[in-house]
């Protein structure tokens, strides 16, 4: 198997997740390359190409950090492959994580999946899917009501007012394109900075006001989904706690200093998973992340989940052997079908 990993760039990227995965395919001898969001190329009447580092065979390390640290030397190069010639892309660039001299990069990943995906190549998740949950915030709001907090979507400030009046005074507010906890409030009854908060997210865009869960301060959990189920390995679920390291702060993001603790399936989750899943394989997202606190999901993550880069910490298995089984059986299915199956059918295909 030939795959090709996109991420927003080689030299800034943390071994997380996407590494994680990469690295498990890599170990099981198959072709794996890398590249930066900014290096597709397009040529008229031709492919797509793609300007990526092949992963060289012989690297030996005992560590992720290692093991990175060594394929972003910039003395391995990189070369020009034609993008028929994988058999997956697999799109991991996470647009909220640009910076301002970096908008072009928001959309370009998708936008060039979205040419290879119609020539035939394999795109996880399904890049018409993607386009469509970009801001998965929004696409969260698709999904059934009984299992979301009480939300509000606007730009208008007395909107938000009225809706933290009629919430008991205690709401969220964080920015509708966002990640990782970034310029996320909670709204309390003292009113502490409600205008200037409120001016700095309108500033940034549309903001999504959630009804506030007291059950947040206890910590949420990121359930792993794959192909429209809980990922599953050695009788183990990817469900992750995450509990915040400051008994102040009610957000407990991983990239805030949050704890990660081995999670535990509850009815709850179950619930949630049930009622999610059916659009997820409908609409082609073969790898997710729910965020949830008891009995609400709170967030979706569709773009670039992660979570799975902490099992070690929490002592659970990688999951990463499971993945790639996975990503083994969608190109066995694609050449078994001569292509008669579409790549949305086949992205959430067990």
């Amino acid at each position: 198997m030939k795959i090709c990993f996109v991420i927003n760039s080689i030299k800034t990227e943390i071994p997380g997740t996407t590494v994680v995965i990469l690295r498990k395919a890599y170990e099981r001898g198959h072709d794996v390359y890398v590249m930066g969001v900014g290096n597709f190329i397009f040529y008229r009447d031709k492919n797509i190409h793609l300007r990526c580092r092949k992963i060289p065979k012989g690297i030996k390390t005992e560590s992720l950090k290692e093991f990175w640290s060594q394929i972003q030397d910039e003395t391995l190069g990189y070369e020009t492959i034609d993008s028929n010639e994988i058999d997956i892309l697999f799109v991991r660039n996470n647009p909220t994580e640009e910076t301002f001299d970096r908008q072009w990069a928001e959309h370009s990943g998708i936008a060039f999946a979205r040419m290879i995906q119609r020539s035939g190549v394999l795109v996880l998740n399904d890049a018409f899917a993607m386009s469509h949950a970009f801001i998965d915030k929004l696409y969260f709001e698709e999904l059934p009501s009984e299992i979301k907090p009480n939300s509000l979507i606007t730009r208008d400030k007395n909107d938000i007012i009225h809706f933290w009046k009629e919430n008991n005074k205690e709401i969220v507010l964080k920015p509708l394109e966002g990640s990782g906890g970034q310029n996320v409030y909670k709204i309390g009854k003292e009113q502490n900075n409600f205008n200037q908060i409120l001016d700095t997210l309108t500033e940034k865009g549309y903001i999504i006001a959630q009804e506030f869960l007291p059950e947040v301060s206890k910590g949420d959990v990121r359930v792993m989904l794959m192909n429209g189920k809980i990922l599953e390995e050695d009788g183990q679920h990817a469900i992750i706690r995450r509990i915040s390291s400051d008994k102040t702060e009610f957000r407990s993001n991983l990239s805030l200093g949050g704890i990660p603790k081995k999670g535990k399936l509850t009815k709850e989750i179950e619930h949630i998973v049930s009622l999610t899943a059916p659009k997820l394989i409908r609409d082609g997202l073969f790898f997710v992340g729910l965020d949830v606190v008891k009995d609400k999901l709170i967030e979706i993550n569709v773009l670039s989940p992660g979570g799975i880069d902490h099992s070690e910490i929490t002592g659970m298995t990688d999951f990463t052997n499971t993945i790639v089984d996975a990503l083994e059986r969608k190109v066995h299915y694609k050449k078994y079908y001569q292509n008669k199956l579409s790549n949305r059918a086949l992205a959430t295909m067990e």
